[in-house]
């Protein structure tokens, strides 16, 4: 991997949900919204407070997230389609 998030930045690789239905209707790749689930891939230091301490994040590499549809920048990195987004757009960890 080329690229560090810098300050409180997340980058992310989405993970793609199923393209069936429980009742197993197949859905078309025009009709599927696009996931707001993924798998943090690397993680900045983390912000500053008012008196230059370092804060650091509450997500590490490999958690699966949970965030905004429209809160993330999409990259290309190493030719992978990736997302960076601040560690407030993420909603939360998911449970293993």
């Amino acid at each position: 991997m080329t690229f560090k998030p810098l300050h409180d930045r997340v980058l992310v690789r989405r993970i793609e949900q199923d393209s069936k239905t429980s009742g197993g209707i197949i859905i078309p790749d025009n009709a599927k919204e696009k996931p707001i689930e993924g798998e943090v891939i690397s993680v900045g230091s983390g912000a500053r407070d008012d008196s230059g301490n370092i804060i650091a994040l509450d997500v590490k590499s490999g958690d699966t997230i949970v965030f905004g549809k429209w809160s993330c920048t999409e990259i290309k990195v190493d030719g992978e389609d990736l997302l960076i987004m601040k560690e407030s757009d993420i909603f939360g960890i998911k449970a293993a």
